[in-house]
């Protein structure tokens, strides 16, 4: 995807989640999270590119959701509780997200991915502003909502909307802590994963990383009119992402790579559902 084409789905869901919403400086507050998101990627992407480094790359991501986001609810003129529960279920996902990924590219020393894009200005600074990309469209919904000049108390939406969060979340953290687990243990180097969570979904960490988000959006939805509705795209873009472009294809591709054959593998994938689990 060409830089253009990114800067303008950036400005189509900033002018989308505007709509409806609070202003400060004169601006929409939407759209001021939405170009602070970017400013951040390509700030971000100075040093990264001088260094020839990605090691920051996942923490800047989400330093950027908790900093946009807090900017998003101290700026806007009527915080409630809604707003305050958003912010604080992002802070929680992203500090904990940002934290076990920059752990584990520190101790891999390097992230794969990047070993050839780096080296290309052009093809490094995309990657930054896909990410910018990636932070609106997923924080789009939470972020309308706390913006939105339609305010409501915490009601059945808010109730449903947390605990789904609350099982997504759950299911995530369990899943990297246990293949974090899995990979510490010297006698499984160079094995796959296929306990716990692990045994019943080949990708529980994206299961649950698409259920949070979809417990966010439950959260948002009664208060947002008109254009923010087009902001419910929030987890329709992450199952996406995560099931067709960068998340399962890319892991399901490197795993056949370093397994296919193999007896117990092949036993593994044939029992075991990509995503979701089996009831």
């Amino acid at each position: 995807m060409t830089l253009p084409v990114v800067i303008l789905l950036g400005f189509v869901i900033a002018f989308a989640g505007s709509q409806g919403g609070t202003s400060s400086f004169g601006l929409p507050i939407f759209a001021l999270g939405v170009g602070l998101i970017f400013l951040i990627q390509w700030l971000a992407f100075i040093p990264a590119y001088l260094f020839q480094t990605e090691k920051h790359f996942d923490l800047t991501g989400s330093l950027t959701y908790v900093s946009v986001t807090a900017l998003a609810v101290t700026l806007s003129p009527h915080i409630d509780a809604r707003s305050i529960l958003l912010l604080v279920l992002v802070v929680v996902w992203a500090a904990r997200l940002g934290t076990y990924l920059f752990r584990r590219i520190r101790h891999a020393g390097k992230d794969a991915r990047f070993d050839e894009i780096k080296l290309s200005f052009i093809r490094f600074l995309n990657t930054w502003t896909l990410q910018g990309l990636w932070v609106s469209l997923t924080l789009a919904a939470a972020l309308a909502a706390i913006t939105t000049i339609n305010r409501k108390g915490l009601d059945l939406f808010a109730l449903v909307g947390f605990l789904v969060w609350l099982f997504g979340f759950t299911i995530e953290a369990t899943a990297d802590f246990q293949k974090s687990r899995f990979r510490a243990d010297r006698a499984n180097r160079g094995k796959f994963i296929h306990t716990g969570l692990w045994a019943r979904s080949r990708h529980p960490n994206y299961l649950g990383e698409i259920v949070l988000w979809i417990g966010v959006a439950i959260i948002a939805l009664p208060v947002l009119r008109g254009w923010q509705w087009v902001t419910l795209i929030s987890p329709v873009f992450v199952a996406l992402l995560l099931t067709r472009v960068s998340g399962v294809p890319l892991l399901e591709k490197r795993a056949d790579e370093k397994w296919s054959g193999q007896e117990d593998y092949e036993a593994y994938k044939a029992r075991t559902p990509v995503l979701i689990p089996r009831l």
